[in-house]
Formats: structure tokens, sequence, C-alpha cells
């Protein structure tokens, strides 16, 4: 199957996972698009819908990310 694309057709992209994910494949891979905007798809459907985030919206996650802001417990 070919390489899933976002809006813009930007090309193939370098998709890339935490090096501590698990090898099942239960995590999520980013890319950097050429437009500085970050790319997001989970690793089990490389075919499937690719997430879209500004590069300040992925900065705030991550940092919220890290500060547990998303903690369920």
């Amino acid at each position: 199957m070919p390489e899933p694309r976002v809006l813009g057709d930007p090309g193939p992209l370098r998709w890339r996972k935490a090096s501590a994910s698990y090898a099942n494949g239960d995590c999520v891979e980013v890319a950097n698009l050429p437009d500085g905007r970050i790319a997001i798809r989970d690793s089990k459907d490389p075919d499937g819908p690719v997430l879209q985030f500004s590069a300040s919206a992925w900065r705030a996650f991550l940092v919220g990310a890290a500060s547990h802001e998303f903690d369920l417990t």
C-alpha cells in the first residue's frame, strides 16, 4: 500500500516513534511536515488517518503531558 499522505501532499514523510515504545506496535508515530506542522498517526494503522497540529499546539501538548496534565488518576 502507498504511504499515507496529508493535506497538500508533502510527499513521503520520515515517521518516528519513541525509542521506549513497545515492539507490539501500540504507539503513535510523528513526522515533521514541510510547513512546520506536525503529523501524527497510529503505528498499528499506518495507512489510516493522519492528524495534523501546529508546532505550537504540539509543544503545548508535550508540556502538558510532561506535567501530567492528562493523567487519568
